[in-house]
């Protein structure tokens, strides 16, 4: 019974760390940003720099798919089943912390795959925690699939696996895309409420700027354009349905005019250049971003910068990229929620999202590229979650499975090895003894025979 409770147990721990693992790797610039929500609301926001928190970010994911994965594989049973204690343990705290408080709505502890409340995520901790004790309390009672000597196969694989994917994400775009404004969705139909639902009440604040003093406005009293943009902030006012998307307003920079209705209904194609702050953009593709935007006036796309920086940073990037396309003003944590990139590029067509590139891939397109009507980037790409799983399941899960069928392979060979030599050894034990028995009668017999001749 502690054997089948103790594997039971061990069948559901593993792979929720390696799925929740998995899906925050593949966007770890979603965890850097859940960590620094956390350090906000312990009022420590500036206390760390970026590169410390995305590097918090990417081991803490690493360090979850690879405890699945060794929990899964039963390798170093009772160090493993001991760190996932401790691991839970100060996951429990911080969860119910977050319970209690409130103060993120979101823990994140399945990326933006799966949306728990706090008190659903520190219940499901609170389960994980019990099952990790009574793994811990009988770790040798887990069951081998791979044998000690192969055991660091499986774990140098597993490292450079979870840490090459994130990387690669990072340098590109997040694998999988969990969000709303994911390739392929209608941006207008995810900011739709059904019918009867009640919207809730949303109020939008501008941090404006004149003679050094800073004030906020909203957009009944927004003022003229002597103010200089600061930032931006929504708030709820009113609970009620809340649609995917609720955030995404656009506003031109000079008059403040909102221009999001108008860009979603637009025929053609419109790309955005998204920036939620261009004080810490990567400025090294500007070249390739300004021969885009002379495609898009050739052809008579749409194009803008959209960002959350003020006019200062806008103009600064102006004159050091020579950027002549308009700018936009738009929350931050929606820009960040739209592109992990900074900047990335979004292709719009009638509100649909048709492609996103971050600024480390963007389209080759000039002035004598076909237009987007004739060209396969204006077209929704068919790489599909299926073909995905399939890559990862190709590129990680088959070469585990193989080396887990050729090590059982391998040790049922030997196995039958050691069973024929101890079956040998006890074919001749037993020859060796009827040879004695015999030998021993046979000498018996001529003692008798001596002594009849007596």
């Amino acid at each position: 019974m502690k054997s089948i409770l103790v594997n039971v147990c061990r069948f559901i721990v593993a792979p929720t760390f390696i799925f929740s693992g998995f899906v925050k790797a593949v966007d770890p610039l979603g965890t850097q940003y859940k960590i620094q929500d956390y350090l906000e609301a312990l009022g420590m926001g500036d206390s760390l720099p970026d590169w410390v928190t995305l590097g918090m970010s990417v081991a803490l994911v690493a360090l979850e798919f690879i405890l699945g994965v060794l929990l899964l594989f039963a390798i170093h049973r009772r160090t493993v089943s001991k760190i996932i204690v401790a691991f839970l343990v100060v996951m429990t705290g911080i969860t119910l912390w977050l319970a209690v408080a409130n103060p993120v709505s979101d823990c994140g502890c399945f990326g933006d795959a799966v949306h728990l409340t706090n008190w659903q995520t520190f219940g499901k901790n609170v389960i994980l925690l019990v099952m990790a004790v009574i793994i811990m309390l009988w770790p040798l009672k887990m069951l081998r699939f791979i044998s000690k000597t192969n055991q660091w196969i499986v774990i140098n694989y597993t490292v450079l696996f979870i840490l090459a994917t994130s990387a690669w994400c990072l340098y590109t775009l997040p694998i999988f895309d969990f969000r709303p404004y994911h390739v392929g969705a209608d941006i207008r139909a995810g900011m739709e409420i059904p019918e009867g639902e009640k919207p809730p009440q949303y109020e939008t604040t501008f941090i404006l700027e004149k003679d050094g003093e800073q004030k906020e406005f909203t957009l009944d009293n927004y003022p003229d354009s002597t103010w200089t943009f600061i930032d931006s902030k929504t708030v709820m006012t009113e609970e009620g349905y809340v649609p995917p998307i609720h955030d995404f307003v656009l506003e031109t920079v000079d008059e403040g005019i909102d221009i999001t209705d108008s860009l979603l209904s637009a025929e053609g194609y419109t790309f955005l250049l998204i920036s939620p702050s261009l004080e810490h953009a990567n400025d090294s593709y500007f070249g390739v971003i300004d021969q885009i935007h002379e495609y898009a006036k050739t052809h008579g796309y749409g194009f803008y910068g959209v960002t959350a920086s003020g006019e200062e940073a806008i103009s600064r990037w102006r004159s050091l990229t020579g950027a002549e396309y308009p700018f936009c003003n738009a929350d931050r944590t929606m820009l960040k929620t739209v592109i992990r990139s900074n900047p990335g590029l979004l292709l719009l067509k009638q509100g649909v999202v048709i492609r996103k590139w971050s600024h480390n891939q963007l389209p080759e397109l000039d002035e004598k590229s076909l237009p987007l009507e004739q060209h396969e980037l204006g077209t929704i790409p068919a790489n599909t979650a299926p073909r995905k799983i399939a890559a990862i399941l190709l590129w990680f899960a088959l070469p585990l499975l193989l080396l887990t069928l050729a090590d059982r392979l391998w040790a049922w060979t030997r196995w039958l090895k050691r069973k024929k030599k101890v079956k040998s050894e006890e074919q001749e034990a037993e020859s060796e003894e009827q040879e004695a028995n015999i030998e021993e009668q046979g000498t018996g017999n001529k003692e008798q025979e001596n002594s009849l001749e007596t």
